[in-house]
């Protein structure tokens, strides 16, 4: 598949082309009337969101992921933020808080909401009682949508983690034109499915010249597990092939065309790469659409952008076993008796201990050229699923609700939405951006 991005503006940055810019060229003071309008709009909803009694909420949180990710936001989150922990089950929520207290005293006053996504009522009611709305309620095409429905029309910024391409482009389609109005910014996948990947790219990107064509290629490594909820993501997306090719169909419909730029996200072939030192394998997962877009909203990544995506394996009876074990699971994946099968071996709720998470690493290392100029990249850390994920949604959702950031709204991509911002929050947090070499 080539996938070509066609649309950037106002859907994902508010600044490419449609009719909206070609007025602003044709009348230099439609410029000033655009930034006036977006500015009465982003005080509008400054206004609304002071009022409300959070500034963070995190839903799901008695997750696997929920669980973690509320534990460094008992330690990280700063003074002053309002942070609140919810899910369906209230008991759950109040051991969960008894254990976070025994670890740190100060979360015996975060608040609990007992809220059920499938319940319309209590969704709207919960986005409407935060500035940012992070959720790990999975999967997500089965329970993300009234969600994500709710931030749009309240104004609320939303994050997930998500690595399904059918739930984002259907949330495209749905909401994007409703956030941009009420200036709700939905980002989804800010864990491993895609900050590395994206922030990764956007860090090579600012390491070659301006303006000229640019083509990077990232490869990814780790020794990690997964738990229960991922797996039962991934099966249920790969299971839904022609619900994910429809709504992706519906999604170019909507799309405009970039004026003046291309930006394109091809599936490579396997290969040996010499830059790694690795045989690469392309990965088609939600990583390099996300890259693709920040590419089609941001222009400093060029008149002609080239995504490239891969696993990065040592040995080749390794990288064959793997294709062949993957290929397999997508098979499976179609018929409803073995998915199900699948799903009961590692149940929702369940991964790897706190022992072997501390032994999981991953890294992805970038390629990028342009303008005569070649970087090496890296992007590095810790168990990537879960300790790193949570980190990566608590820093995104703490970003969003403290940090100043470019007036955009929509349905936008980490680097299009909190760009420098969250990569000197992942610094600081132990996640490792470093050029390797360049020349």
């Amino acid at each position: 598949m080539n996938e070509e991005v066609r649309q950037a503006g106002p859907r994902a940055g508010r600044d490419e082309g449609g009719p909206r810019k070609r007025a602003r060229d044709e009348d230099p003071q439609q410029a000033d009337r655009d930034r006036a309008d977006e500015a009465v709009r982003a005080a509008g909803r400054e206004a609304g969101q002071a009022e409300r009694p959070h500034d963070v909420v995190l839903f799901g949180a008695t997750g696997f992921v929920g669980a973690l990710t509320a534990e460094y936001l008992a330690a990280n989150a700063p003074a002053g933020c309002r942070w609140a922990l919810a899910g369906r089950d209230l008991a759950k929520l109040e051991r969960l808080r008894d254990r976070l207290t025994a670890l740190l005293p100060a979360a015996g006053d975060v608040p609990l909401i007992q809220a059920d996504a499938s319940d319309p009522a209590a969704v709207r009611e919960l986005a409407a009682s935060t500035r940012v709305l992070a959720t790990t309620v999975g999967p997500y095409v089965l329970y993300g949508g009234g969600i994500v429905a709710a931030c749009a029309a309240s104004g609320t910024d939303y994050v997930d983690l998500t690595g399904e391409p059918e739930f984002v482009d259907r949330t495209y389609v749905l909401h994007d034109a409703r956030a941009r109005e009420t200036g709700a910014r939905l980002v989804h996948a800010c864990g491993f499915d895609s900050v590395p990947a994206d922030l990764g790219t956007y860090f090579t990107v600012a390491q070659l010249p301006r303006d000229v064509p640019i083509r990077v290629d990232g490869f990814m490594r780790s020794n990690a597990l997964f738990s229960g909820g991922t797996l039962a993501s991934a099966l249920t997306a790969m299971g839904r092939a022609p619900q994910t090719l429809a709504a992706a169909r519906e999604r170019r419909l909507h799309e405009h065309r970039l004026p003046g730029r291309r930006v394109r996200g091809p599936v490579g072939v396997p290969r040996y790469s010499r830059e790694t030192g690795t045989w690469a394998l392309p990965l088609p997962t939600l990583d390099p659409r996300i890259v693709t877009r920040s590419a089609a909203a941001l222009d400093r990544y060029g008149p002609d952008f080239r995504y490239r995506h891969y696993a990065s394996v040592k040995h080749l009876p390794f990288a064959v076993g793997g294709t062949a074990a993957v290929g397999a699971a997508v098979a499976l994946a179609q018929l409803p008796p073995a998915r199900q099968w699948l799903m009961d071996r590692w149940e929702p709720g369940r991964g790897p201990d706190a022992e072997r998470r501390a032994r999981s690493w991953f890294t992805v290392r970038f390629v990028g050229e342009g303008g005569g100029r070649r970087v090496l990249t890296e992007v590095s850390g810790g168990d990537p699923g879960y300790g790193e994920t949570a980190k990566m949604l608590a820093e995104s959702a703490l970003c969003l609700a403290l940090d100043p950031l470019p007036q955009r709204a929509g349905q936008l991509t980490t680097a299009v939405a909190m760009g420098d911002s969250l990569l000197d929050r992942l610094q600081k947090a132990g996640i490792r951006f470093r050029v390797a070499s360049a020349r």
